[in-house]
């Protein structure tokens, strides 16, 4: 549903040596905190040569060895990415922010699966306690669209009834996202009806995402 693969291209994950080098510079600099960010930060490494070990979670433990870094944040992560061992890994990792945000979209598996996304809400829960295994006290947020095209009264409604698992995100921001242009599956939608979900949606989640897109910030001398 989502222009952004169409627009961007193939996946190009900068060279893990450049990302240090420029982080070193940075810190030599007096930057203390990076973010690491991408349209699919999660895929990182995907499109190195066959063979390449380069992944994701092998370059935040080589950033987190560089001296004078004093943190380390991530971008928006896909769910798939959150494994045992890149959980437990991150943990034992004195840099890590202890704030991840895992894109979740909807409550309703149907309308997951007319999303294309490649988990269920069953799935996204176990990461969540994945994380909570080894990050007791993290922050996570997460985004959900209310009124994807299509989106019917029940589907909508499973949101409400899945509140267990939102609340156990324990997320501490709230956005919802009214409509993605991109998709163009016909839709019938009474703006009233839509306007209804989206006050329940803040009402009764109060969790929701902060944003599309995850900007680099860098902090200096904080």
């Amino acid at each position: 549903y989502c222009i952004i693969p169409y627009a961007r291209g193939r996946v190009r994950s900068r060279n893990i040596d450049d990302v240090c080098s420029e982080v070193t510079t940075l810190v030599n600099n007096g930057y203390k905190e990076i973010v690491l960010t991408g349209i699919h930060l999660s895929s990182y490494g995907i499109d190195f040569e066959e063979g390449s070990k380069e992944t994701l979670l092998s370059l935040i433990v080589r950033l987190n060895d560089i001296e004078g870094l004093k943190r380390i944040r991530l971008g928006s992560l896909e769910p798939r990415v959150i494994t045992e061992e890149f959980a437990q890994t991150l943990s034992s990792l004195d840099k890590i922010c202890p704030h991840f945000h895992l894109s979740l979209q909807s409550g309703s598996d149907s309308v997951l699966a007319r999303m294309k996304r490649k988990y269920n809400t069953a799935q996204f829960y176990e990461k969540v306690c994945l994380l909570r295994k080894y990050f007791p006290s993290c922050q996570i947020t997460t985004d959900i669209i209310v009124g994807f095209p299509g989106e019917t009264e029940e589907e909508f409604l499973q949101i409400e009834t899945r509140l267990d698992l939102i609340n156990h995100l324990k997320a501490k921001y709230g956005q919802t996202i009214p409509e993605i242009l991109a998709y163009k599956e016909e839709k019938e939608k009474n703006e009233e009806d839509q306007k209804e979900r989206e006050g329940c949606a803040d009402a009764g989640c109060a969790v929701m995402a902060i944003g599309l897109v995850i900007l680099v910030i860098i902090l200096m001398n904080s």
